[in-house]
């Protein structure tokens, strides 16, 4: 049974997580999150909006086919934009990079766009980014090329799971244990007895003309094609890719996700 100190904590945790992610995310936790066994939370968040440093032209967003992998397709808002654009292509897949305004201080932040060549062929994307060492540091485009066709979805996506099952396949399971995994996090005289029982972890992204808003709460030799100055090269996005938001100084990735479907919330 659930207390009602149980209810109004979990309300607290929602309402802080939804001023700190500025509306975007308004529940981190469900009903029966947190019962009276619960002895500590922790929380964090992150928020970022960017604004592109050159903005798409609104009223030249039209609707075109995307193709899903079971082989439909649904129709979504497509930006475009006859701007040069930095763009490289690779055996299998092209990068696009859209930078973002910079602020006041050095950092300096982009979002990627990694689309294969092949409309089912993200999988092998995703395994080949996640496996091979330096594989983002390597597939960096730096130098703006002219651009034929040129189209990327508008999409908005959110997703939330549960983490800790995932955490302890990565072998992260001190935490999870009774043998004072908190010890060094809790000073408490119970910090024998605590250990975590879940990690609820929710995300969302929105990109649009203007940029991005996004927030979450919780060795092959590859070579770049030659291009000569006057060629042109088109980056389609018509069909499921990978994105990430990078900050470029450190290269820490803040946000990664794939596009299935633009449509889904």
């Amino acid at each position: 049974m659930v207390s009602l100190k149980a209810v109004e904590v979990t309300g607290e945790v929602n309402s802080w997580a939804e001023k700190e992610t500025n509306g975007l995310i308004k529940e981190v936790f469900s009903g029966g999150s947190v019962d009276a066994s619960t002895r500590l939370i922790f929380a964090n968040a992150l928020y970022f909006k960017g604004a592109w440093s050159e903005k798409f032209d609104a009223s030249k967003t039209k609707d075109h086919d995307f193709q899903l992998l079971n082989g439909s397709s649904v129709k979504v808002p497509f930006m475009t934009s006859k701007k040069k654009q930095m763009v490289g292509a690779y055996d299998d897949f092209k990068v696009l990079r859209l930078p973002y305004k910079q602020g006041a201080d050095n950092r300096s932040f982009s979002m990627y766009f990694f689309l294969p060549n092949a409309k089912n062929s993200l999988p092998a994307l995703v395994e080949k980014v996640s496996s091979e060492s330096r594989f983002l540091e390597r597939h960096v485009p730096f130098q703006p090329v002219e651009v034929g066709d040129f189209m990327i979805p508008r999409f908005k996506i959110s997703f939330g799971f549960e983490a800790s099952k995932v955490l302890k396949g990565l072998g992260l399971v001190l935490p999870f244990s009774d043998e004072g995994g908190l010890t060094e996090m809790v000073n408490s005289p119970l910090d024998q007895k605590l250990d975590v029982s879940s990690i609820f972890h929710k995300s969302v992204i929105e990109v649009n003309e203007e940029g991005t808003e996004a927030a979450a709460a919780s060795a092959a030799v590859i070579k770049l094609r030659g291009l000569l100055n006057e060629d042109k090269i088109d980056f389609v996005a018509d069909h499921p890719f990978l994105f990430l938001i990078r900050e470029d100084a450190t290269g820490v990735v803040l946000f990664i996700g794939q596009v299935l479907n633009p449509l889904k919330d």
